[in-house]
């Protein structure tokens, strides 16, 4: 984790659990399972996973868009879970979040100055004048024209319409942003343009994020440590070249092979998965990766692993790196 005697944290998310009914009536699923985490102030935390793993749902508990069914959230010191109606309300303001799909996250009936200026109107932060030049300087910072603000979103790009979501999202100066697939549904030409505004930002504005992704080469660009979760479960964490240069969980691994390299000379075997994590029709039991596990041991299939500490602040769930078994052939991973 990022916890260090010289960095105070910003968010800390312990045990947190979130169950959701099953379709076929055989019991909860959990989208969420005893999930912990520590968030440094200024730094940015990469979430990866592939979808259904838990990765949204979590950054929802984290806002509290939907409250957990169990675990601690802690922001700025504060119990975010202890919050309610004013005192939540103005503890909101610190935290935004910046949507997956641009052409979903903004109402086509407001023009763009509206959505811009809406956080603040419910704030109720500054007069109708005051409001309006904010917003003029807000789509200054993302690089669009002030006079975009008399325009509605049909009149924009996929690429301008997520700098207008950015721009929603700093509007009332938070000190934490969750990036929820931020450039998932951009072109990739565009996509470098957002995520240098996003770090861009970041030192500007002495923002915080929580970088979401099932792009784990986005992610290591972006973030100071990466959690890789499946089926709700951190599989593994650390810093994030040590993870993408170093992994360790075999799931990690197989995310990490299917990411090209721009370098021609350095080639990754491709770890290839059996199966689907969405095809499951239950939860496993043991160790929610064993049914595609190359390396799953009886133990795999009947008790959940436990976090196994590999020093410089990795952690892996494997019991192949219990002190009892042996860690795999990377070269055969």
């Amino acid at each position: 984790m990022l916890e260090s005697p010289s960095v105070k944290p910003l968010l800390e998310v312990r045990e947190l659990v979130k169950e959701y009914p099953s379709r076929d009536g055989r019991g909860p699923v959990r989208a969420v399972d005893r999930v912990s985490l520590v968030l440094a102030d200024g730094a940015t935390l990469g979430i990866v996973g592939e979808s259904g793993s838990g990765k949204s749902t979590l950054a929802r508990l984290i806002l509290r868009l939907i409250d957990p069914d169990s675990g601690e959230i802690s922001f700025a010191g504060e119990n975010l879970l202890a919050l309610d109606g004013s005192a939540l309300r103005r503890q909101r303001r610190n935290m935004q979040i910046v949507f997956q799909d641009p052409y979903a996250s903004l109402d086509p009936r407001m023009t763009i100055g509206a959505i811009i200026s809406e956080p603040l109107a419910i704030h109720r932060i500054g007069t109708r004048g005051e409001r309006r030049d904010r917003t003029a300087h807000l789509l200054e910072i993302v690089g669009l024209d002030p006079s975009a603000a008399r325009r509605y979103p049909h009149e924009f790009s996929g690429g301008q319409r997520q700098r207008i979501g950015i721009a929603r999202a700093i509007a009332l100066e938070p000190k934490f942003i969750v990036l929820d697939e931020p450039v998932s549904a951009l072109d990739v030409s565009i996509q470098s343009q957002v995520l240098n505004l996003l770090m861009d930002l970041k030192e500007r504005l002495g923002l915080s994020y929580v970088f979401i992704s099932h792009d784990l080469s986005v992610v290591e660009h972006m973030s100071d440590e990466i959690v890789v979760m499946y089926l709700g479960r951190i599989v593994e964490r650390g810093p994030a070249e040590r993870l993408f240069n170093d992994p360790h969980h075999p799931y990690t691994r197989a995310l990490v092979s299917a990411v090209l390299d721009p370098d021609p000379s350095r080639r990754r075997e491709r770890v290839l998965l059996k199966g689907d994590q969405s095809a499951q029709d239950m939860t496993p039991t043991g160790c929610r990766f064993h049914p595609r596990c190359s390396f799953a041991m009886d133990i795999c299939r009947n008790t959940p692993p436990r976090a196994v500490p590999l020093g410089e602040g990795t952690e892996v769930e494997c019991f192949l790196y219990e002190t009892a078994a042996q860690p795999p052939d990377r070269e055969s991973a």
